[in-house]
This record gives structure tokens, sequence and C-alpha cells, in this order.
């Protein structure tokens, strides 16, 4: 039976298929339901934020059923900072992020803090943080009981190491697809420090290319969108960053 995904506070996508949006920074959480095995992608800005995500799913799937994978897109504070929320679940990410989490975590703690975190719960979140179990070099499908998931390592693009996430169209349902921060709805989507934007066009090629054109498209920040809003977005970026 397909779970109650408004009720329990979830937007529904696709049949077995919901994510939220998370206060302050309108930053998507999606989870993805299987029979065996529960996705949630991205895990919170905090260890508070990951362990109400994890609580919130757990009361959606029911009968005792938990989240058992969790895929970053990319290591942003907004997006990790809760993974520690997760234990025991077996985590992916972009081959390289578990670099970036094990070097950086001070400037992690530090971009958190400059955003609004509580100093003291980012220093934890930081001190806490987990890396991927799994890394994702091109591509690697999940499966999660009559439910496979493909996880695309499309990046670089928003940051150095981005993954995507496509749900396959299932019963009756379209095409989902988690893009994380490559494409932003609520506002320009946000070139920092570690933005490869030379590439970032090709990224969302990609995207479009997994997605297709009937896909439903899931930005990090926002409303969900389609492909012409894609289209759109790369050809701003495009002229933005001057490249083809």
């Amino acid at each position: 039976m397909e779970p109650a995904w408004e009720a329990a506070g979830w937007e529904r996508l696709a049949p077995g298929v919901g994510r939220c949006r998370l206060p302050v920074w309108d930053c998507t959480a999606g989870l993805v339901v299987g029979a065996d095995a529960a996705l949630m992608i991205e895990a919170g800005s905090s260890l508070a934020e990951g362990a109400a995500l994890r609580t919130r799913a757990r009361e959606l799937l029911g009968g005792g059923r938990r989240v058992t994978h969790l895929a970053l897109t990319h290591p942003h504070f907004d997006h990790v900072l809760g993974a520690a929320a997760f234990a025991g679940v077996e985590v992916y990410g972009a081959v390289g992020i578990e670099t970036v989490l094990a070097e950086g975590r001070e400037e992690l703690r530090a971009d958190a803090v400059r955003h609004g975190v509580d100093p003291e719960a980012a220093a934890e979140a930081a001190d806490l943080l987990v890396r991927p179990h799994h890394l994702v070099c091109g591509e690697w499908t999940l499966d999660l009981g009559g439910r496979q998931v493909l996880l695309a390592n499309v990046g670089p693009g928003h940051s150095g190491h981005d993954l995507a996430v496509l749900v396959p169209a299932a019963d009756g349902g379209r095409e989902v697809v988690f893009c994380g921060d490559l494409v932003e709805e609520s506002g320009q989507p946000q070139a920092g420090p570690d933005a490869v934007p030379g590439r970032w066009p090709a990224a969302l090629d990609r995207l479009l290319a997994l997605g297709g054109e009937d896909a439903r498209y899931v930005p990090g920040h926002g409303a969900v969108v389609d492909a012409a809003f894609v289209r759109a977005q790369r050809a701003t970026l495009a002229a933005r960053f001057g490249v083809s």
C-alpha cells in the first residue's frame, strides 16, 4: 500500500517517491521507498535536522521500517551535516567527496556558522561527520526491493563532486531526478569557491540525458521543475560563465 505522504508531511512526487523542504535554507530532502529498503537523499544541516528527517521517514514507512541508504548530492553543510544521525545506514556520494569531508570539516563548520547554524550544533555535527561508505565514479544502481534507483556522478559543476539520483518511472508515474544544487528554483544557482563553472552546463546536459523530456526535476532548493526549466538554467549559466 502506498504510504500517506502528505499526511506525514511529505510531498509525493511519484509512486514510492517524495520529498520535503527543510526550513531556513529551503533545502530539499528526498525519500525513495522500495519493498525492502528506503533511500534518503540529503541529511540536513545539523544532527537535530538529520534526526528529524529520519524520524519523519520512519513514521511514514511504518511497521518498524527505517531508512537503510543515504545519498549525499554534494559536500555543502546544509546537505551533509546531519549525516551522523543516520547511524548504521549505507552512505553514498560522488568519488572525491570523502576527501572534502575528511579534510574540510573546519570549513564546513565555519560555513554553517556563517549561515546561522548554532556554533555548538555546527561543531558537534562536524566532529561526528560521516563520510560515504560507497563512492560513485560513473553510475551505481541501488536495488531497494522491487525498485531500482540510479546514482550518477554528473559533476563537477555546483561543487567538485555532484551526485544526481534518478528514480525510473513506475506504476504510471514519471521519472524523478534529484539534482542537488546543480539546479535551483528558489533563486539563482550559487557558485561558491568550490564550483567548477566551466563544466556546470555539461553537468546539466547529463541530468537532462538521464531524466529525459518528461521527468520531474527536483532542485536542491525550491519547487519541482521540468526539463524546459533545466535547459533555461543551463543557458543562463553558460552565458554567465562564458562557456558553451
